[in-house]
Parts: C-alpha cells; structure tokens; sequence
C-alpha cells in the first residue's frame, strides 16, 4: 500500500491520460457532430435519419421514421463501458491517494546558499517554463474538446488540474524557498498549479472566449506564475527575517 501511496501521482496520470483516449475512441465511435445524417447514411444505410447518442454507457443509433438502426455495435458498447468504469476507478483512486500526499509527513528539511539566486531562477526560469507548459494546456484544451465533448473537457480541466500542480511542486523543489520540506513544496507547487489555472480560467471566461483558450492564455500564465511565487518567497522568508532580528 506504501508504494502505491507514493505512485499516486503517476496512478492519477495513467488514469487521466486513459480517459482522454476512452472520450477520443467514443467519439470516434459515434455520428460526427457536423454531418451525423450522413455518417447515418454511410454506414448503417439510414436515409434522413437523426442520431441519438449517450455517453454512459456508450451507445449511438440513427432513427429514420419508427425504424432505429444500431450505429454502434452492442460489443464494442458493452467494452467501452467497462474501461470506462475502471478508469473511473482508477481516476477516484489516484486523486483520493494524491490528496493525502499533501497531509502526509513533511520529511527532512533542505537547506542551501545562495538563495537570492535561487529566488531570481524560480521568478524568471520558472515563469518560463510555466508558460511553455501553458501552450501545451491550450493545444490540450482544443484536441480535448473536439473529440472528446463534455466529458473531454470535463477530463481536460482535471488533467490541466493535476499536471501543472505537478509541474509546480517540481519547480518547486528545483527553484523554490529554502529552508523547505517536501510537503511544503508539494502544497506550495499545488496552489501555484491551480492559481494559475484559474486566474487564465477566468480570464479566458470574462473575454467570452470558453471554452477554448487562446494563446494569450500562454504570456498570462508565465506573469501569473511569477506574482504567485514571488508571493510565495515573501511569506517563506519573512519567519527567517523575523528570526534573524530576534538574534541581533
């Protein structure tokens, strides 16, 4: 049970990456959204018809007058049913288990030099980085869309979600506050992740433009990032200062 605590994060990324692919093979499974009449028409011989489809359990036919027509077959309904409560299994285990990770023990304290320095890199290199990995949410955002529907982007909010606070407490632990333990790199790394996804969230909502983002979502990000770590640093070093005065 230990190691699967610790392989939480990677138990959830499977999970989330399942999913992505089971809403991309049901909605490849199904009438296209433009044209259904005409996949109707192609494939199972409907003349006029109007597609009805249901994402749980997975399913999709095409009614013409009072005949209905199996545009998917039971088979392939019935296993992507079943793959898909499994990874809603494995969705729920992951993030049940990553969450406790941020109550579990803090583990040793790091320590080290320079640390303007160190703060000059997370502020900068970080921000950075932060916004390459924005580009890549925003491409995510439009491919999880498309062919994954609601429950796509439902999946792609969750994976934006959980990978750029994993990106965060990497950052963290390269670039972050020191004197630090684990844990408060893992908390410090999840708030910047989510802060950052929710401020470009809301922007991207206050300018009309959901639910796709647009790459100014990628400049924002970066300025976002920086504003919370700088904030970050500012409460990580202020006990340090107050400690330092109470010496002299």
């Amino acid at each position: 049970m230990d190691w699967v605590r610790r392989r939480a994060g990677s138990l959830l990324g499977l999970g989330l990456i399942g999913g992505l692919v089971w809403t991309t093979v049901v909605t490849l499974s199904m009438p296209g959204w433009y044209a259904p009449g005409e996949d109707c028409a192609r494939k199972v011989g409907a003349v006029d018809a109007v597609a009805r489809t249901s994402w749980f359990p997975p399913s999709a036919s095409c009614v013409s007058g009072d005949e209905v027509r199996q545009y998917m077959s039971t088979t392939r309904s019935v296993v992507l049913s079943v793959v898909g409560v499994l990874l809603l299994f494995l969705i729920a285990t992951g993030l049940i288990l990553t969450v406790r990770r941020l109550t579990g023990e803090p583990g040793p304290i790091r320590t080290g030099d320079n640390v303007k320095r160190r703060r000059r890199s997370h502020l900068t290199f970080g921000a950075l980085d932060v916004g390459v990995a924005f580009a890549f949410v925003t491409f995510l955002n439009a491919v999880a869309i498309v062919f994954g529907g609601l429950p796509g982007a439902i999946l792609f909010i969750l994976t934006a979600l959980v990978g750029l606070s994993a990106f965060g407490t990497m950052l963290d632990r390269h670039m972050g506050p020191l004197p630090s333990s684990a844990l408060e790199s893992r908390r410090r790394g999840t708030v910047a992740g989510l802060v950052t996804f929710g401020i470009v969230f809301a922007a991207t909502a206050v300018s009309g433009q959901l639910p796709f983002f647009r790459f100014w979502a990628v400049p924002l990000s970066a300025i976002a990032y920086a504003a919370i770590a700088a904030t970050q640093w500012s409460r990580a070093t202020r006990p340090a200062e107050v400690a330092q005065r109470e010496d002299v």
